[in-house]
């Protein structure tokens, strides 16, 4: 979706700087308005992107939660509460103490049944974790 929504936006702003010249209202637009207006369209599309960069790792030890790029969090499994997906969330998230949660943006809702099969994997770590 997110290589989707860029796709769009570079067209939309490239079409756009395209049609700059050509305009009736009587102002000049130069080169360099053309060329900002793609770089804009440049700038929205890496944007838009960075929503396909959330990740997440669990294994026996732990989980590692990957919400933006290079910024990374890990959690023991004797920190994190539970694993909960709310009705009308729209991403998972870890449950901590102090009524605090992190959520977990690489298990969104529009994911449907990945998400949960995702929730529902971190959940089995989660109670071996706590069991064993």
């Amino acid at each position: 979706m997110s290589a989707v929504l860029a796709v769009l936006l570079l067209a939309v702003f490239i079409v756009v700087a395209l049609l700059l010249r050509r305009s009736e209202t009587g102002v000049i637009f130069q080169p360099s308005d053309q060329v900002a207006m793609i770089g804009v369209g440049v700038l929205l599309a890496g944007g838009a992107l960075l929503f396909a960069t959330p990740r997440v790792r669990a294994d026996a030890e732990g989980i590692e939660v990957r919400n933006l790029p290079f910024v990374g969090r890990r959690f023991s499994w004797q920190e994190v509460l539970s694993v909960s997906f709310p009705d009308g969330a729209s991403f998972a998230r870890l449950e901590l103490p102090d009524d605090e949660y992190y959520s977990v943006l690489a298990v969104q809702a529009v994911d449907r049944d990945r998400a949960v099969e995702a929730v529902r994997a971190l959940r089995r770590l989660h109670k071996a974790a706590h069991e064993g």
